[in-house]
């Protein structure tokens, strides 16, 4: 059991939370909601140990562990795969070099009498007796184990974690985190750049083995699949409900219905007194009642209504140009770099007004396919697209190709053309880029606020064919609602790459899976296709066990 007592975290002025409250018990799986800012990062930080607090205290059993993957990933791109993965086992590493180098210093020196020789044999004695207590393991063989269990290759092992994409780098940080059989998981944004596969891993290991989790995440699915419990933190305070994310979703409205009745019951009881206290103040005999009502007001404890994140993405996309028939109809496209094949003889043929999602497995080929249709790499194969296709395109890495030195304002301006160009300021402020926000530079935006802006830049012109590549990464639920809502009304053609499964459900009528250097076409939603891989994997196990 860990606890949180009395946390309060202030910073320029300004508080956080305050004195908040809670314990993580084992097998708690809780969802930490809340809209961006309120603290939900930092709280985690807290619990992990890397962020101090200006009061309370997180308290923990002496030997629990406590494994944290933040938001933005730690793995160092000198290390090879195998050498990262044991870095879960650094400091027992670091006590047996240590004991080594103690004993060798004992070996050398004569001064047997000396005080300093005497904590020398104090220092070896409390490492032994800390390192012969851990349990005997082979850490080659444990590491082996859960890199092949989490996908990796043995030829994987050798290669720098750099040539490995983000979703492949999560693995590495869990293996990690799986290697040290925490206590408690703390996850933030997991499943950023992380294929549907690896999320639907993920959600059977916490579901499984994982003792307690505690995660952030954007990803609807993921959090209904896994989490019991729910904090929310609103206003320096935190709500824990014992319920999972759409039953929270439920009860907080009902909370909040509840708040609304009891302030507008407390304003009238207040306007009622003060109207008493300013007909009767100067009546000598109701001056016993006038003080009595004029002390009860100032010890009142005013209720209070917990924000609402009102700040609406109101996301219109103009109307779309008529295209041709067949917007896109690729026929046999192979690519190739150097000598590895990510995909050959992929055809696929695109109907106007469709919506199709790329899915697969990380590195299996998704971008790489849609940049061949951008035109942005070579390839071998014929692409013809069709009459009057007018392509918008939002790269994985359109944010970071935003000019950092310029205001949020001049980003829009230099884009801007025609009558448009008098509506930037409304059209910012619908994107939540209201008032100072619109001179801040692009620089000082978070990740969300950047996909934002990017997708600002996407919207200004008319297109009949949308290339969205992962365009959900680091947007809240609210703000991915309303990009889903709009694209349910755009009225051209869709291709989405996406691995989030929420935001795919009814807004895509096909599937094309990218796997094992080929692409297949499934008829269907999301749901059918992933309920058909489901079955699939199932009869591949079968057949496995029954080699």
């Amino acid at each position: 059991m860990i606890s949180v007592d009395g946390l309060t975290v202030e910073f320029g002025g300004t508080t956080l939370f305050k004195d908040i409250s809670f314990v993580i018990n084992d097998k708690d799986r809780i969802a930490l909601m809340g809209k961006n800012g309120a603290g939900k990062s930092t709280l985690l930080k807290i619990i992990a140990g890397v962020r101090s607090t200006s009061s309370g205290k997180i308290s923990a059993p002496k030997d629990a562990v406590i494994a944290y993957l933040p938001q933005h990933l730690m793995t160092e791109d000198n290390r090879t795969v195998f050498e990262e993965a044991a870095q879960a086992f650094a400091k027992i590493f670091e006590m047996q070099h240590q004991i080594e180098a103690l004993n060798l210093e004992m070996s050398i020196r004569t001064d047997y009498e000396s005080d300093s020789y005497y904590s020398l044999i104090e220092q070896v004695s409390t490492l032994s007796e800390h390192f012969y207590a851990i349990e005997e393991i082979n850490y080659d063989a444990e590491v082996e184990k859960i890199l092949l269990g989490l996908g990796f290759k043995r030829e994987d092992f050798n290669r720098p974690t750099s040539e490995f994409s983000g979703g492949w780098r999560m693995r590495i940080e869990l293996a990690k985190i799986l290697l040290q059989k925490p206590d408690l998981i703390l996850l933030d944004e997991p499943t950023n750049h992380m294929d549907i596969e690896s999320i639907q891993w993920l959600e059977e290991f916490l579901i499984s083995s994982a003792k307690a989790v505690i995660l952030i995440s954007h990803d609807r699915a993921f959090v209904d699949s896994i989490t019991t419990r729910t904090i929310e933190v609103t206003m320096g305070r935190i709500y824990d409900y014992k319920v999972n994310y759409s039953s929270y979703l439920t009860l907080r409205q009902e909370r909040r219905e509840q708040q609304l009745k009891q302030f507008e019951e407390q304003r009238r009881m207040i306007a009622d007194n003060q109207d008493f206290i300013e007909r009767f103040k100067g009546t000598y005999s109701k001056t016993n009642q006038v003080q009595s009502r004029v002390k009860m007001l100032e010890k009142l404890t005013l209720v209070e209504i917990d924000e609402e994140d009102n700040s609406a993405l109101r996301l219109k996309f103009p109307p779309s140009p008529r295209s041709g028939n067949y917007p896109v109809v690729l026929e046999s496209m192979t690519k190739k770099y150097d000598e590895h094949l990510v995909f050959a003889n992929a055809s696929l043929t695109i109907q106007r007004g469709e919506r199709v999602a790329f899915v697969g497995k990380n590195g299996e080929g998704k971008s790489t396919l849609v940049k061949g249709l951008m035109g942005e790499i070579e390839y071998e194969g014929k692409l013809t697209l069709g009459h009057n296709t007018m392509i918008g395109y939002f790269a994985q890495n359109q944010a970071s190709l935003l000019d950092e030195e310029v205001t949020v304002f001049q980003t829009i301006d230099e884009v801007a053309k025609g009558d448009i160009r008098t509506k930037i300021r409304d059209i910012l402020g619908a994107f939540m880029f209201g008032g100072d926000n619109q001179t801040k530079k692009v620089k000082v935006l978070s990740g969300g606020e950047r996909t934002r802006l990017a997708m600002i830049k996407l919207l200004l012109e008319p297109v009949n064919l949308l290339i969205l590549d992962e365009p959900t990464n680091h947007l809240d639920m609210k703000t991915k609602d309303i990009l889903k809502s709009a694209l349910l009304d755009f009225d051209g053609t869709l291709i989405l790459v996406s691995h989030d499964r929420d935001f795919l459900s009814g807004l895509v009528t096909k599937v094309f899976e990218f796997g094992n250097q080929q692409v297949k076409e499934h008829l269907g939603d999301i749901h059918s296709f992933l309920i058909k891989k489901k079955m699939d994997n199932l009869r591949e196990l079968e057949r496995n066990l029954q080699k």
